[in-house]
C-alpha cells in the first residue's frame, strides 16, 4: 500500500507536466489559426521627429530636420513606433501563449525584430484581443539602399496619415516560445501575415 503510494506521488508531478505540455502545445497551435490585423499605429518617431510632420516626401529633407541630418550623417537613424496587433480567434479552442518572437519585413528586407514576454491569449468563438508591440530600429540602411528607400519612404507617408499614397505591404512573422519542462522551445515555423498598412492606420481605421 505505501509502495503504491509513493509510486503515485512520483508520478503526480509528470502526469502535471504532461498535461502542462499538452496544454500549451494546444494553445499554441490554435493561435497559428487565428487572423492577424495591425488595427493602429502611433508614437512613431524617425530620429526623433513626430512622423505626422513628414507628411510629404519633400520634408524627408534633412535640411529642415538638423536631428535627421545627424542621423544620416552617423549612419545612426532611429525609428520607434507602436503597432497595435489585433488577433482574431475563429476556433472553438484557446488560444494563448506566453512568450513570442516577431519579426516584421518590408520589401522583403527585415524592418523589426523584438521579443514579448508577456501572456497573450484569445478566447474562442470570435474573441479578439490586442497586443501592442513595441518597435525600434536602426532605419539608416533603409533610407539609403535603393532596394528599400522607395517602400521605406513610402512607409513613412502611410504611418504619418498622408493623403494620396500608395499602401505599403508588410510582412509580419511571429514564433511562439513554448515553457517544456524548463526549457524554451521554438514553435515549429514562422506564423506569416501580410498586410497592406495605409495612410489610415494611424486612426485606426
Amino acid at each position: 500500500m505505501k509502495k503504491g503510494l509513493i509510486l503515485a506521488l512520483v508520478a503526480l508531478p509528470l502526469l502535471f507536466s504532461q498535461c502542462s505540455m499538452n496544454k500549451q502545445i494546444s494553445q499554441a497551435k490554435t493561435l497559428g489559426d487565428c487572423r492577424y490585423t495591425i488595427a493602429s499605429a502611433d508614437s512613431i518617431y524617425l530620429a526623433g521627429i513626430d512622423v505626422r510632420q513628414l507628411r510629404k516626401l519633400e520634408d524627408l529633407n534633412p535640411a529642415r530636420f538638423p536631428r535627421l541630418a545627424t542621423g544620416l550623417l552617423t549612419r545612426n537613424v532611429p525609428l520607434d513606433a507602436r503597432i497595435n496587433l489585433d488577433i482574431t480567434n475563429p476556433t472553438n479552442k484557446l488560444a494563448g501563449i506566453n512568450q513570442l518572437e516577431y519579426k516584421i519585413l518590408l520589401a522583403g528586407q527585415e524592418l523589426f525584430n523584438g521579443f514579448l514576454n508577456q501572456r497573450i491569449e484569445v478566447q474562442p468563438g470570435g474573441g479578439r484581443t490586442r497586443v501592442p508591440v513595441r518597435l525600434n530600429t536602426n532605419a539608416y540602411q533603409l533610407l539609403t539602399d535603393p532596394k528599400t528607400r522607395d517602400a521605406f519612404t513610402q512607409l513613412v507617408q502611410n504611418l504619418s496619415g498622408a493623403s494620396g499614397t500608395q499602401a505599403s505591404k508588410l510582412t509580419i512573422r511571429i514564433k511562439p516560445t513554448l515553457d517544456l519542462l524548463g526549457k524554451q522551445v521554438n514553435y515549429p515555423g514562422y506564423i506569416t501575415i501580410d498586410q497592406d498598412v495605409t495612410n489610415k492606420i494611424l486612426m485606426g481605421n
